[in-house]
């Protein structure tokens, strides 16, 4: 006994089911919509462009622009599918150099809205007004208006219930509306730029900015201080913008802005190179703030990649990822501090500090409070810990006025107020109070200090009274014995005795006092969680010379005030001095202008 099945029948689909399949891979929200209006204004060439929402953008998305405007019968195609004036071939799309290339935004956006274009030349009296509804023309007429173009986008998924109900609520819809305006505005900081929301003026941009004001016009003046500029050219290749120290850290990726060619877009090797440039400055799980401007030339890159153009693909890779890498490392560390480190000027004064370095010392009742004025013109005469001194302390704080920050210095006076929790550090700064962690910096002073003299290959090692055997698992036994070459070099005096088992007789002079049976241990879990990267010399070392450092420093080691008081000293002088070598913060800063805010006087 057979059967049969009918077969469903193919056919075509019309245009306006097309279009709205096509809205769900372009339109997803209103903050999508926007996206696609502001590239639109922005390739149109517009010197100021205004946006208005109301209810998050599900009632009202409107984008006015001052560009070129179009004539009668470019609005009439701008709405078809696939219709573009960026490119004429496919061979164009090998260098695009416009936001938008694919001619289906517009269609799909007047497919799930109610659409209207008011658009007007430069070159004609009159302009053009066109209604679509649901992605119908309902009507076209002639209408005054300024020369540039009008985008207004009503009740959008009006006519896609399914759709409509998995937007969020106002506020929600709001957070991603903003965060669109605000990638657009800094990509393009000469262009003026507004938002208003429910009738509020949220954004009044001026025009002809450069980045760090567009900056601190968004993200305040505070915030901009904690930024240094990047500026990196290779070969093809060019970065510029501002990398973030490392305590300007957020537990996402939102404050992580990349352009490339102008274009708010990225690729997976991007956030790569980022991880590594930060590796040792920020704790796994954060993430730094970062506004970088790559570019290269157009056909170097392929921006046809993602249905929003979100991503990208490049040509050569590994020339963006070490350039990125490069250009980063430069600015975090060896470019950021101007003079010889601290520790180094009191070498070459025979282990006194230098003028302008002295600490002025008064005796309190718990911990001493000392001015340290970092380039104050004269040296300031104190006692240690615990004396009193003649001078008063206005001449110590006008002296330490005087004196200039040093690029990369935490500050150039401060003074300790106190201890708390037995750990934290209490300072005050010229910029406001400082809470820091003795053992994180002491942490990254040994890191920088041990570092430095495996660069300079200076290792020297100190024998230890009695050598000391290490057991240790057999996955971690075979690590370090892979890397005993390199140990030996970094000052380790090791040897490997069989078994799985390895007899210390010298450690690295520079990590002092420190139990050779935890060091070796905590290099092995630290090569054993870096898997198959710990080949290159230069990642071993960097390595091996934080789990070193960690295993030096305890949590809860008693520091003498004189201690505490060098430790001041020494972390201005350090190249990365906000980080220890694992990326947890040193230093925790609260400035004179937070503090008002919180106690409402500002």
């Amino acid at each position: 006994m057979s059967s049969s099945r009918s077969q469903p029948r193919i056919q075509v689909l019309s245009d306006h089911v097309a279009n709205k399949i096509a809205a769900g891979e372009v339109v997803d929200r209103p903050a999508s919509v926007l996206k696609e209006l502001m590239e639109n204004a922005l390739d149109a060439g517009a010197r100021h462009i205004d946006v208005k929402i109301v209810a998050g953008g599900k009632r009202l998305i409107q984008v006015t622009d001052d560009g070129t405007g179009m004539d009668r019968d470019n609005a009439l195609l701008a709405v078809e599918r696939h219709a573009t004036s960026k490119i004429r071939d496919v061979d164009d799309i090998e260098a695009v150099t416009t936001l938008g290339f694919r001619g289906e935004a517009l269609a799909a956006i007047a497919s799930v809205a109610r659409f209207t274009l008011i658009t007007r030349p430069a070159d004609q009296l009159d302009g053009t007004e066109l209604h679509i509804t649901g992605g119908k023309i309902t009507e076209v007429k002639e209408t005054g208006c300024p020369p540039g173009t009008t985008f207004q986008v009503r009740n959008l998924f009006f006519n896609v219930p399914a759709r409509r109900k998995f937007l969020r609520a106002d506020a929600t819809e709001l957070t991603h509306v903003r965060q669109t305006f605000l990638v657009y505005a800094l990509a393009h900081p000469a262009i003026g730029m507004s938002l208003m929301v429910d009738d509020r003026m949220v954004y009044q941009l001026a025009g002809d900015a450069p980045l760090l004001e567009r900056l601190g016009e968004i993200f305040g003046r505070d915030y901009v201080e904690h930024l240094r500029p990047v500026a990196w050219a290779g070969e093809e290749l060019q970065i510029e913008g501002y990398a973030g120290r490392p305590h300007l850290q957020r537990a996402d990726r939102s404050e992580q802005f990349i352009f490339i060619n102008q274009r708010p877009a990225s690729a997976p090797l991007i956030g790569y190179a980022l991880n590594e440039a930060y590796h040792t400055l920020v704790p796994k799980g954060r993430f730094p703030a970062v506004f970088l401007f790559i570019s290269l030339p157009p056909d170097r890159v392929d921006v046809n990649v993602h249905p929003t153009k979100k991503e990208v693909r490049f040509r050569r890779p590994d020339v963006v990822r070490d350039g990125l890498i490069t250009a980063l490392r430069g600015v975090l560390t060896t470019g950021e501090a101007s003079g010889p480190p601290v520790a180094r000027r009191e070498q070459e004064t025979g282990g006194r500090a230098a003028p302008g370095l002295q600490l002025r010392i008064e005796d309190l009742p718990t911990l001493p409070m000392f001015n340290y004025p970092r380039l104050a013109p004269e040296p300031i005469t104190g006692g240690g810990a615990g004396e009193k001194t003649t001078a008063d302390t206005s001449a110590t704080s006008d002296a330490a006025g005087q004196g200039t920050r040093p690029e990369g210095s935490p500050w150039s006076w401060c003074r300790v107020l106190g201890q708390v929790g037995g750990l934290y550090v209490v300072l005050e700064t010229e910029d406001g109070l400082v809470l820091m962690d003795p053992h994180a910096a002491h942490e990254r002073l040994l890191f920088e200090r041990f570092m430095r003299l495996m660069v300079d290959r200076k290792v020297k090692s100190q024998g230890l009274l009695a050598p000391e055997t290490v057991a240790l698992p057999p996955q971690a036994a075979a690590l370090i014995r892979k890397q005993l070459p390199q140990l030996e070099a970094m000052g380790f005096g090791l040897s490997d005795f069989g078994g799985d088992h390895f007899i210390i007789d010298a450690l690295p002079d520079c990590l002092g006092p420190v139990a050779a049976a935890q060091v070796l241990p905590a290099i092995a879990q630290t090569l054993e969680q870096s898997g198959e990267r710990g080949g290159t010399e230069r990642w071993a070392e960097e390595r091996i010379a934080k789990a070193a450092c960690r295993a030096a420093v305890k949590a809860r080691d008693k520091l003498t005030v004189r201690e505490i008081e060098q430790l001041v000293v020494d972390l201005a002088g350090a190249e990365m001095p906000y980080t220890c070598p694992h990326g947890r913060p040193t230093l925790i800063f609260m400035g004179f202008d937070e503090l008002d805010r919180k106690f409402g006087r500002a």
